[in-house]
């Protein structure tokens, strides 16, 4: 009898597999629905990205309607006031500089044209090197072989096409931002006046009120900084006699925000109306030298002792989230980026770093953090 019961206990499954085999199960799905997240995203783009945005765009505003919630204005007129202020600070920027680049970037054709007659002279100097070229494609055997060029709709066509969905877009961004900087205080009320479970709604409180004011704390230093870098841009291309020195400097300003991409399109630009307006190579290229030297001070004195290490993220983690949210949503998720990462690290600087090796072994995905001294 006892030999049997032995054996019997023998054949059941250990008590410590259970909780493995189940932690391996949920982590397989978590990665699939991982690498499945960004087709869905860009699939239904039409839902995500505007929720996206105003989730972001109420995380920046929130602080603006608290501000004047604590001067005795009603928390829905607060909400409103505060949306409409940053809605026409950004519309005032846009226009200051639509109307010059649209001016500039008619004469881009031109221009181009006169960069490749510069570069077509730069490369006649150096025709030798072509000479050796076509001499070893001859003696290899290469044929250069004619290209179909298929005629696409032009920009304007582009966006009169594109004009609805973006005009919708924008207006249920602008509704769910109200919604959502308008219900802030309600939900504050709620986390911390349920008592069912007092202290995760405190912590939960409190988790949103520090990632809302970090989001919103950089958002601002970096605002400052690159109004700054606008500034001296402005100055430094009237000095420089570029047309529409505002323009340049709004420019400047704005691809700031785009960390390592945008101050190379702001390169790339200043080089192509560079060259194709001064009268030699040296003139062309010396706005872009003047803004790299800038970018440089300012990437790597003021922003590093401005912002300081609690701001600090992986550049890598950077260049994969402008990366990998272009891929998804465009330009606008480009711009997204550095926000929804900024929330998401904010989230893991609370929550706690995931345990994925021990979870496979039935351990907690997010260990508790040791208590503090007291």
């Amino acid at each position: 009898m006892d030999s049997n019961n032995t054996n019997t206990a023998a054949d059941l499954p250990s008590d410590h597999g259970v909780p493995r085999l189940l932690s391996a199960i949920v982590l397989l799905l978590g990665i699939g629905v991982l690498l499945a997240l960004p087709f869905v995203l860009s699939i239904g783009s039409v839902v995500f990205l505007p929720l996206t945005a105003a989730l972001i765009l109420s995380i920046l505003v929130s602080p603006l309607a608290d501000q004047l919630a604590r001067l005795g204005i009603p928390n829905p007129l607060a909400s409103f006031l505060s949306l409409v202020a940053a809605l026409g600070l950004f519309g005032i920027l846009l226009s200051a500089i639509m109307q010059p680049m649209l001016d500039t970037f008619d004469q881009l054709p031109s221009m181009t044209q006169k960069v490749a007659q510069r570069v077509s002279q730069l490369r006649g100097n150096l025709g030798w090197i072509n000479d050796i070229n076509n001499t070893l494609d001859r003696l290899a055997g290469h044929n250069k072989a004619r290209e179909v060029v298929l005629a696409g709709p032009n920009v304007v066509e582009q966006f009169v096409f594109a004009t609805p969905a973006v005009v919708i877009e924008t207006l249920v961004t602008v509704l769910m931002s109200f919604f959502m900087i308008e219900s802030r205080v309600r939900m504050r009320e709620r986390l911390l006046q349920d008592r069912s479970h007092g202290s995760t709604k405190l912590k939960a409180a409190r988790v949103l009120r520090e990632v809302q004011d970090l989001v919103a704390s950089y958002m601002a230093t970096v605002g400052l900084i690159n109004l700054g870098v606008g500034v001296i841009v402005t100055i430094g291309a009237a000095l420089l006699g570029l047309k529409a020195p505002l323009m340049w400097g709004g420019l400047a300003a704005m691809l700031n925000f785009l960390p390592y991409l945008g101050p190379l399109v702001m390169m790339a630009l200043l080089a192509l109306f560079g060259l194709g307006s001064a009268p030699n190579v040296f003139e062309g290229l010396l706005p872009p030298a003047l803004y790299l030297g800038l970018h440089a001070i300012e990437a790597n004195f003021v922003t590093p002792a401005v912002l300081g290490r609690r701001f600090t993220l992986n550049p890598v983690m950077i260049l994969a989230a402008i990366s990998v949210f272009y891929w998804i949503w465009g330009v606008v998720g480009a711009l997204l980026a550095m926000p929804i990462l900024l929330v998401l690290t904010a989230l893991f600087h609370h929550v706690g770093r995931p345990n994925l090796i021990g979870f496979v072994f039935g351990e907690p995905l997010f260990p508790e953090s040791e208590p503090e001294p007291a």
